[in-house]
């Protein structure tokens, strides 16, 4: 297989981003299909702190443009300060989830 069909991707915290996606399987596994967003998030949360992983719920994230405030958004996690974690349910990631997330992290840059 030549190299240029391959793509590396690194992770910034790998453990940590390992961690969350094992939760977030063990979460799926045991609730299965259909829930709210609400009880994944409730879910997850106590697995987190199972696991005494430091996290914030609903981080409240203002907009400003030109030093004044036009809105703002929540993120359903803050992990250890570095991750977020947006919880969403569906069977496919769609651009706007996507665009969504990107949006956060240019606020945390």
């Amino acid at each position: 297989m030549k190299s240029d069909n391959k793509r590396i991707i690194q992770l910034v915290y790998p453990q940590l981003s390992y961690k969350i996606v094992g939760i977030l399987f063990t979460v799926f596994n045991e609730l299965g299909y259909g829930y709210q967003e609400k009880y994944y998030q409730k879910a997850v949360a106590k697995i987190l702190r199972e696991n005494k992983i430091e996290f914030k719920e609903q981080v409240y994230a203002p907009l400003e443009f030109k030093g004044e405030r036009i809105g703002g958004y929540y993120l359903d996690f803050l992990i250890d300060n570095k991750l977020i974690l947006e919880i969403k349910k569906g069977d496919r990631f769609l651009k706007t989830n996507i665009e969504q997330v990107y949006s956060y992290l240019k606020k945390f840059n």
